[in-house]
């Protein structure tokens, strides 16, 4: 049964006019991207501490990785749910109760007196940021009219490109002057402003429906995405040493789940009441760009997140502090490109911009082979930018059209199949690249030196070639997104207004 809501619709107050309801809408997309790039920010600020919390808690380096590890295990087990609770709740419970989450667990990691209430508070802010990017995108698409579309996505891939590459860099900063704890009392005001604008401005209405939440497919989802995940980040932080259990085993049950989990949400999904619908999959647009998007992510979170970063410093021996700020330009060069190549995509559609997108960024990573411990530091810049630029092509037009091509009451799925797949690639990405490195490293103990290293950068390469075959299927011409009501033409009634 559908509850009384206008899909898509602005909450508009008694006495206000529907003229003013775009104005509303940008408001509130403004607040849903100032709340998701402070919690991404949180996902990569961190990534730069882990040698000093190691030496203040008194752990080791292995135990220390599931700071950053648990939290992406955890957005991966919440993000399947999201496509649930999108359409059970409305927009606003679900922000309110997101931003709640990730401040209370900002709260509990500041004052972590130990490494378990620390991985608490990082648990508890995971849950919080897996529900948001899912609800930015769902709500533009629900917001914005398709051809306007491509220019807020690019919004969307400012937040996703930019927070991710300042993270560390300000990280590195408050390290070096302040501690580890003031990563999160930085956040934590931000996050409560966050949270306060929210409260005040978020009046987004969405079509609800009282879908019964099927616990065995939540439990599916849980050991499906969280262990391959955990079999992943295993394999990747030890490069294949010997572990208590091997990680092929949290592997091998998770893909069981998975499977498991499919073959159920293809039953439920006839009565439509599956926890993830799996129906976008039949569109051959989402399912191209989803394709794409996997193999960016492997990429983006892979080589430019790990793999350059380590470069940087196993070989040319750059401090932390300069090599976050050796890929800054490029992350910045990503978020720049994010609305000028979505209003490109608005005029020309996705496959004038994805192909040469995919172009440099094969390119670009077989120009990262060449690299070695004489290598000038600004050519390592100059491939990076590459790189970026060549993703920043990409990442805007995917987005929108992958989401696009789906109908309105499948968005929300599609965005959490979007959202689940960035963090199992990026995580799938960072494993075989950092274990790739550490097999073919010629060093005894097994760290990644100047060989392994380009070893890892030739199979990057291997997937940049891929992703370029795979974008010649992008369709030609861009698929009419279906009609949605937008805030100006369809307000929501006003209290008091006749049905």
């Amino acid at each position: 049964m559908i509850e009384p809501a206008n899909a898509g619709g602005v909450e508009s107050p008694p006495g206000s006019s529907p003229a003013r309801a775009p104005v509303r809408a940008s408001v509130l997309i403004a607040v849903l991207v100032v709340s998701a790039f402070v919690m991404i920010l949180n996902e990569t600020i961190l990534s730069v501490a882990l040698r000093d919390l190691t030496v203040d808690l008194g752990i080791s380096t292995t135990t220390v990785q599931w700071l950053t590890s648990g939290f992406l295990l955890t957005m991966a087990v919440i993000i399947p749910i999201t496509g649930f609770l999108l359409e059970r709740f409305t927009a606003r419970q679900v922000f309110l109760a997101s931003l709640t989450l990730f401040t209370l667990g900002t709260l509990v990691s500041g004052l972590a007196p130990g490494f378990g209430v620390l991985m608490a508070g990082r648990v508890v802010q995971a849950c919080g940021t897996a529900v948001m990017l899912p609800l930015l995108m769902t709500s533009v698409m629900r917001l914005v009219p398709p051809e306007k579309r491509g220019a807020t996505m690019g919004t969307i891939s400012i937040v996703i490109a930019v927070a991710p590459a300042v993270g560390p860099t300000v990280g590195g900063a408050v390290l070096a002057s302040l501690g580890w704890r003031w990563m999160f009392w930085i956040v934590l005001p931000l996050a409560v402003a966050a949270l306060v604008m929210g409260a005040v401005w978020m009046r987004l209405d969405s079509e609800t429906r009282k879908v019964p939440l099927d616990l065995l497919s939540v439990l599916l989802s849980a050991v499906g995405f969280g262990g391959v995940l955990y079999g992943l980040a295993s394999v990747g932080e030890s490069g294949g040493a010997e572990h208590a259990v091997a990680p092929w085993v949290p592997i091998v049950v998770g893909l069981a789940s998975l499977g498991v989990f499919v073959a159920r949400q293809l039953s439920l999904q006839r009565a439509d009441r599956a926890l993830l619908d799996l129906r976008p999959f039949r569109t051959r647009a989402f399912t191209v760009a989803l394709v794409l998007s996997a193999l960016l992510f492997m990429c983006l979170l892979g080589v430019g997140s790990i793999m350059l970063p380590l470069y940087l410093q196993t070989v040319l021996r750059t401090s932390t502090f300069v090599s976050g700020l050796a890929v800054l330009p490029g992350g910045l060069l990503l978020g720049l490109l994010g609305r000028p190549v979505g209003r490109l995509f608005d005029r020309f559609g996705a496959r004038p911009l994805v192909i040469p997108g995919a172009l440099a960024l094969a390119v670009s990573l077989w120009l990262f082979t060449f690299l070695g411990a004489g290598s000038p530091l600004a050519a390592v810049i100059a491939i990076h930018i590459l790189l970026m630029a060549g993703l920043g092509l990409m990442m805007t037009p995917l987005m929108t059209e992958s989401l696009g091509a789906l109908d309105g009451h499948l968005q929300s799925h599609g965005s959490a199949i979007l959202a689940t797949l960035q963090q199992v690639a990026g995580a799938f990405g960072t494993a075989v690249f950092v274990t790739v490195a550490s097999l073919s490293t010629s060093d005894p103990s097994g760290a990644p030196d100047a060989g392994g290293l380009r070893t890892a950068f030739m199979v990057a390469g291997v997937i940049g070639v891929l992703a370029f075959v795979t974008s010649l299927f992008i369709s030609r011409t861009a698929r009419p997104a279906p009609p949605h009501p937008t805030p100006a033409a369809d307000p929501v009634p006003t209290a008091g207004s006749a049905p």
